[in-house]
């Protein structure tokens, strides 16, 4: 772990660069580039290739696709519990994501128009769902499970399968239980590509959403235009910010958690209490040896952790707002005073008792947030994302002959006479 104190020499630099920007690596981009363009003109053989070379499975384009049989299979396999915690997941969804769906609206304007705006579910998106370590089944709730709220009627999953072409039946089971229509057995950038551009048998998506690793989240960025995109949501990320009030078993088990996703996640802990700092690095001492995951954890301890002792309160919250963390705990006795200073984080957990896991699984909010600093220009995923915004204008005589002097006005400053003509012809007869 980078332990610092704003009275070491390095503390100043170090928080400098805290101040990211989500910009690919050129080896990233230029390979993503290559695999986007054999996608897009080998189609399902590419798709093929990559699912060999990357997860060593060798599949056909009959085999691409999760059959029935398979979410049959998966359905009778998983325990009740299981079940239950899915149902648990998605209620919580479903119910925050109703008060999120943005609604139809009109309204009079200043010269008698209609205006509005009508608010539709797309016909078809694509969700991401990550494999790699752990089947994120939480994720397939989290992304899915929004658009099933939304009521999007067709959703095209894929996530990567295993060497021996299968994916995890929990897995299966809540993306069924979330409204996938179709699924693909596909990772990576390629899966992106397929997305959103189609191959000749998978039909092509008007928006894409979930997470992923730098590779899946360079896909998207690229591939901005042929399709929309929810947000930038790559490797998982938290920072911690606490005052004296924190409790250090506590503080230590979210930062393990979280170091927990293993790969390039990145954890951070800052506080103006030295005693709490020393507290906090003795409890992951005393907790890493307990966890199954041990291995992983000190990877990411190692080289993906930073703990900082800072001046003060204030210097930690420009921190985390320089930072943009996907996910914030703040530990304070003033929370009155610094939750509204809190502007670019993903998601923030408030007190003590407020661990990310129940976010991650369970609370309602999505867990696909911002990461690597895109949270300056990025929410977190939402209900209303998975709606397309129509505006509608309608006039009658009445409203036309207020606004021809204003049309009239502007036609003649930019020359577009036909404008001015095309408003002015309706009050001729």
């Amino acid at each position: 772990m980078k332990i610092l104190s704003y009275l070491d020499p390095g503390y100043t630099p170090y928080v400098r660069r805290l101040n990211r920007r989500a910009l690919p690596e050129p080896g990233t981009r230029e390979l993503v580039t290559q695999i986007i363009a054999e996608v897009a003109t080998k189609g399902n053989d590419a798709l093929c290739a990559y699912t060999k070379r990357f997860d060593g499975a060798t599949l056909t384009a009959e085999t691409l696709f999760v059959s029935e049989a398979e979410f049959s299979l998966a359905e009778a396999s998983v325990t009740a519990a299981t079940k239950i915690a899915v149902a648990r997941t998605l209620k919580n969804i479903h119910a925050f994501a109703k008060r999120s769906l943005r609604k139809d609206w009109s309204a009079k304007n200043a010269e008698g128009a209609t205006v509005g705006e009508r608010f539709t579910p797309f016909d078809r998106v694509g969700v991401y769902v990550p494999g790699g370590k752990a089947p994120l089944v939480s994720t397939a709730l989290m992304t899915a499970g929004f658009a099933q709220a939304a009521g999007v009627p067709e959703i095209l999953a894929a996530t990567p399968c295993g060497a021996d072409g299968t994916v995890n039946p929990a897995l299966l089971y809540a993306l069924k239980a979330a409204g996938v229509t179709e699924a693909i057995k596909v990772g990576g950038a390629q899966a992106i590509a397929a997305l959103a551009l189609g191959t000749a048998t998978i039909r092509p998506v008007d928006r894409i959403f979930g997470p992923g690793n730098s590779f899946v989240v360079e896909a998207k960025r690229q591939l901005v235009g042929a399709v929309s995109i929810d947000l930038l949501p790559g490797p998982s990320e938290i920072l911690i910010l606490a005052d004296k009030t924190g409790n250090a078993n506590f503080i230590a088990a979210d930062i393990l958690a979280q170091a927990e996703h293993g790969g390039d996640s990145v954890v951070g802990f800052a506080t103006d209490s030295k005693a709490l700092l020393g507290k906090v690095v003795k409890a992951i001492e005393r907790q890493l040896p307990t966890l199954s995951r041990a291995k992983i954890i000190r990877e990411v301890l190692k080289r993906g952790t930073f703990l900082l002792h800072v001046r003060s309160f204030a210097e930690g919250v420009a921190i985390s707002n320089a930072f943009a963390p996907e996910h914030l705990s703040l530990i304070t006795a003033d929370e009155d005073r610094w939750l509204p200073q809190i502007r670019t984080a993903g998601a923030i957990y408030l007190g003590n008792d407020s661990p990310v896991a129940v976010g991650d699984f369970l609370a309602g909010p999505s867990h696909t947030l911002p990461t690597g600093g895109a949270g300056r220009s990025f929410s977190g995923l939402r209900a209303d994302q998975f709606q397309r915004r129509t505006s509608i204008v309608r006039l009658d005589k009445s409203a036309v002959r207020k606004s021809l002097s204003v049309v009239a006005e502007f036609a003649r400053i930019e020359g577009l006479d036909a404008h001015g003509r095309s408003t002015a012809i309706r009050l001729e007869s």
